[in-house]
């Protein structure tokens, strides 16, 4: 897989994960930060942090738009979300337009 097939999102701890392009563009955020014009540095680099979102959250967002691409594809499979994460995913998500 080439680079510019990744996209790395950095967590408020500097947690990086690294995922397909593809999933990243389920957000409808971070769509519009990797393909607007008047060049955004995240475009050019490939990266977004996330100064407000843990480690523990963008990593269940990350699963999150695994996911959403198989259900999209007709893979209707479980989403299981630890009750204790609920809150700070729901903010997370409502920000990143998922």
């Amino acid at each position: 897989m080439k680079k510019e097939d990744t996209v790395k999102l950095i967590s408020a701890e500097g947690m990086e994960f690294v995922i397909d392009k593809e999933a990243a563009m389920v957000s409808q955020t971070i769509r519009n930060m990797l393909t607007s014009p008047g060049g955004f540095a995240e475009a050019e680099h490939g990266e977004v942090t996330f100064p407000e979102i843990s480690a523990v959250i963008l990593e269940k967002i990350c699963q999150y738009f695994y996911w959403s691409l198989q259900y999209s594809r007709g893979k209707e499979t479980e989403f299981h979300i630890e009750p204790e994460l609920t809150l700070e995913l729901m903010m997370a998500a409502n920000y990143l337009h998922t």
